[in-house]
C-alpha cells in the first residue's frame, strides 16, 4: 500500500512555506496513463482529526493532517467514489465524483453546517509565458465572511471572495508582494489587467481599512501560485495562508 508525502502545517502569521506541487507521486492505474486524471487532496476541515482518503477501493492518503496537501496522483477516468475516514476507520463522508481525462484537480475536504463535504477545484491553467507567473486565491476558511484582497496602494485584486469560492487565475509580474484581506467597498481592478508589484516604499504600509490577515509573497518567474485561505481559530475571520506553487 502506497501513502503520499504530507506537507506539514505552516506556521501561524503571514505567508508560510511554499509547497512545490510536483507530480512525483502517482496513484497506480495499471499503466493506462492516457485514461487518467491527476488529483490531489487538501485537508481544509478545521478542528477535525487526521483523515484517510480512499478513491474507489484503494487508499490515496494514509494520514492527511489539517492544512496539508498530497501530491498529485493518477486516478482512472470515470465517476469514482471518494471516501474520507478517520484513522480509526470512522467514515465522515462518501461521495461519487467525476474525474475527467487529462484533468488536474484539487479536492478539498471542507466543513459545512451539517458536517464535511468535498469541493472539487480545477487546477488547469495556461502555462505562464514571457517571464510572467499565474496567481489566484481560494477562500476555504469556514469562519470567514466575504473578503477583498487588496494592496496597500489601494488596488483591489479580488473582491467579495466568499467561502468555497476560488478566484480565476490572473497573470502576475515576478516581484515582492504584500496582500491584505479586508472588507471594503472598493471596486476591483479589471480582470484583464496584470498584477504588478508596488513601489518598494509601499511594503509594510497597511491600507486605510480594517484588515484581518495578510500575505507576503515573493513571486518567481514561470510559477503557478494558488493561495488557499484556511481557518486558524474559532473567531470570526481568523485565517491563515497555505501557499501552493506548481510549474
Amino acid at each position: 500500500m502506497i501513502s503520499e508525502p504530507i506537507v506539514p502545517l505552516p506556521p501561524l502569521g503571514e505567508g508560510g512555506p511554499v509547497y512545490p506541487g510536483d507530480n512525483s507521486w502517482f496513484y497506480p492505474d495499471s499503466g493506462q496513463q492516457s485514461g487518467t486524471s491527476r488529483v490531489r487532496f487538501l485537508n481544509a476541515a478545521y478542528n477535525y482529526p487526521s483523515f484517510r482518503v480512499l478513491v474507489g477501493n484503494s487508499r490515496f492518503a494514509n494520514r492527511l493532517n489539517y492544512a496539508a496537501v498530497t501530491g498529485y496522483g493518477r486516478v482512472r477516468t470515470s465517476y469514482q467514489t471518494v471516501t474520507v475516514t478517520g484513522t480509526n476507520g470512522q467514515i465522515y463522508i462518501r461521495k461519487s465524483m467525476p474525474f475527467q481525462r487529462g484533468s488536474y484537480t484539487t479536492i478539498a475536504i471542507i466543513r459545512t453546517a451539517s458536517g464535511l463535504d468535498l469541493l472539487q477545484i480545477p487546477d488547469k491553467c495556461c502555462p505562464p509565458a514571457n517571464g510572467y507567473s499565474s496567481f489566484r486565491i481560494g477562500n476555504l476558511a469556514y469562519n470567514s465572511g466575504p473578503l477583498d484582497v487588496v494592496m496597500s496602494d489601494g488596488r483591489v485584486i479580488y473582491s467579495d471572495l466568499r467561502y468555497k469560492e476560488v478566484a480565476a487565475f490572473r497573470r502576475i509580474v515576478p516581484g515582492t508582494y504584500q496582500f491584505f484581506y479586508a472588507d471594503t467597498n472598493l471596486a476591483p481592478m479589471p480582470s484583464q489587467m496584470d498584477i504588478e508589484a508596488m513601489d518598494s516604499a509601499w511594503l509594510g504600509v497597511y491600507p486605510p481599512h480594517e484588515t484581518f490577515g495578510s500575505l507576503f509573497l515573493n513571486v518567481s518567474s514561470g510559477e503557478i501560485y494558488t493561495i488557499y485561505l484556511l481557518q486558524n481559530g474559532t473567531g470570526r475571520n481568523n485565517i491563515q495562508n497555505l501557499i501552493l506553487a506548481d510549474q
